[in-house]
């Protein structure tokens, strides 16, 4: 695949690519501990909206 850039365009990205200024140090997805959060979220929604009924006697 050939480049549309012309060299000194390129060598222009090259440059700011390799500052690594856009390049962060961040922490490992951890899929359980979101999943976790989503279900302790909907459980205490999920209370709210219980103990709401049972104090207006629809429950």
């Amino acid at each position: 695949m050939t480049s549309k850039l012309s060299p000194e365009d390129q060598a222009r990205v090259d440059a700011v690519i390799s500052t690594g200024v856009n390049d962060i140090e961040r922490k490992p997805f951890r899929p359980w501990f979101l999943l976790s959060i989503i279900l302790l979220v909907l459980t205490l929604l999920s209370a709210i909206s219980y103990f709401l009924a049972w104090q207006q006697g629809a429950v």
